[in-house]
């Protein structure tokens, strides 16, 4: 399928950031694997080659392009399988908090350091008991004088260890009804007393991005660090979610091509019953049906980004594109393994991989089951 998206500077980035990609992560990505997080210098070097925040005004560290050049980054981090350098999360969902609701004082503050690699960011919503749920959350921040004093336990948080910089809800009206209203959101610094960090949490798969614990004991933060107003934080994390799921399907149809090419590579060369798998019709069909379904899935997602770069509102097709292009990757990474025999059961082989890092996809930035529970609200409505 011919893309319509990219021009030539967008072409020019993407070489740039492949060939990053190939220097800077490539040669040391097993052991992180094993480490459980990327060096900490990948975000320094990344922010020295404008790769962080790419999309923010030059006025606060940014090169003020287009949201293409965050589908750019996605794509090349899935297409290589570098499912471990959380920097989507922080490029295209944690910082576009900052820049939708901060102050122009926070902005100034953070905007330019999330540019450099000096801040990493987090969002820490999901807790132990509150899920999906985000109304059901416990973490409480009071006011006392003038700071707020945050207690509570937060879990699965990308960048949880690396972060330094972490965009916390929490309520400040736990008895507000509905429940939703009394959500607010805050911005405490790594070093902030009572902020601590627990277990990097071991994970069936996507080993070298850092996932933890968080925990807020008496964690004091001034007034000033509340993002938005008070009681805004549910309102303010609903209205970023479109493109928080329209990442999740970019990096699905990215992933779904490297998938296949992967597997095209292996069926022509592996031989059996002497001649290639790709002579047997059991096979031919396989891949026919996969590369269809990816045809169509980046064909969906590609009209959804032109949609989303022209400002509109299409909270509803990105739910539907995340439920697609997550679920059909997953059936298509799970359907290639299958294809590769024996051996698609060794880690040597990168389809092992594939087939554990994948599994998240469909939970994460809300389960499938969340994503047809919105697009059958409004549909049936």
């Amino acid at each position: 399928m011919k893309r319509e998206l990219f021009n030539e500077d967008h072409q020019m980035f993407r070489e740039m950031f492949t060939k990053f990609l190939q220097r800077e992560v490539g040669p040391y990505y097993e052991q992180w694997e094993k480490d459980g997080q990327v060096s900490p210098d990948l975000w320094n070097k990344a922010g020295e080659n404008g790769f962080l925040c790419p999309w923010l005004p030059e006025e606060y560290g940014g090169s003020g392009v287009d949201f293409l050049y965050s589908v750019l980054i996605i794509e090349a981090l899935a297409g290589m399988g570098f499912s471990g350098f959380g920097i989507n999360l922080h490029n295209d969902i944690a910082v576009p908090y900052i820049w939708a609701f901060g102050s122009e004082e926070q902005k100034k503050k953070y905007l330019p350091g999330c540019c450099t690699g000096e801040y990493i960011t987090a969002v820490a919503m999901t807790e132990p008991d509150a899920g999906s749920d985000l109304q059901a959350i416990r973490t409480t921040a009071l006011k006392d004088g003038n700071d707020y004093v945050i207690n509570g336990q937060k879990t699965f948080i990308t960048n949880g260890i690396l972060n330094n910089l972490c965009i916390v809800a929490a309520k400040t009206d736990p008895q507000a009804d509905p429940p939703y209203k009394g959500v607010s959101l805050f911005l405490v610094e790594g070093d902030n007393p009572g902020y601590v960090k627990g277990r990097n949490l071991e994970k069936l798969g996507m080993h070298s991005q850092d996932t933890a614990e968080l925990l807020f004991e008496d964690c004091r933060v001034p007034a000033e660090n509340m993002l938005g107003q008070e009681g805004f934080g549910f309102i303010g994390l609903m209205q970023e979610l479109q493109q928080e799921r329209l990442v999740c399907a970019i990096g699905s149809a990215a992933a779904m091509w490297r998938t296949l090419e992967m597997t095209k590579e292996y069926v022509n060369e592996r031989n059996a019953f002497g001649r290639p798998l790709s002579r047997f019709q059991n096979t031919r069909f396989k891949m026919a049906e996969m590369y269809t379904v990816a045809e169509v899935t980046q064909s969906f997602v590609d009209h959804l980004v032109k949609r989303h770069v022209a400002g509109d509102k299409i909270d509803v097709e990105s739910a539907m594109a995340k439920y697609w292009a997550t679920e059909n990757l997953k059936k298509v990474v799970d359907e290639c393994l299958q294809l590769f025999g024996g051996y698609g059961y060794m880690e040597e082989y990168p389809i092992a991989r594939a087939y554990r890092d994948v599994r998240v996809q469909t939970i994460y930035a809300g389960t499938t089951e969340i994503m047809k529970e919105i697009i059958s609200r409004d549909r049936l409505a």
